[in-house]
C-alpha cells in the first residue's frame, strides 16, 4: 500500500484544519468591516447644533467646551 492512498480521506468527513482557518479568517473579516464601517462613519458624520447651557455647568448640568453654531 501506497502512502498516497493511505492519506486519503473518506467522502463526508471534515478537513478541522481547513474548517478553523476558515472561521477565523471570517472572523477578522468581520472585525476588519465593522472597524472599518465605524471609522467611515466618525469621518463623514457631522452633528447637528445642539441647544446647551451657555453658563457655568451646575448641579451635574454640563455645558459644552467651545460650542460649534
Amino acid at each position: 500500500m501506497s502512502s498516497a492512498a493511505s492519506e486519503t480521506r473518506p467522502p463526508g468527513r471534515i478537513n478541522w484544519r481547513r474548517a478553523a482557518f476558515l472561521i477565523v479568517a471570517a472572523g477578522l473579516a468581520l472585525f476588519a468591516g465593522a472597524n472599518a464601517h465605524l471609522v467611515h462613519v466618525a469621518l463623514t458624520s457631522q452633528p447637528d447644533c445642539v441647544q446647551h447651557l451657555k453658563t457655568e455647568g451646575r448641579d451635574g448640568a454640563y455645558r459644552a467646551a467651545r460650542p460649534s453654531c
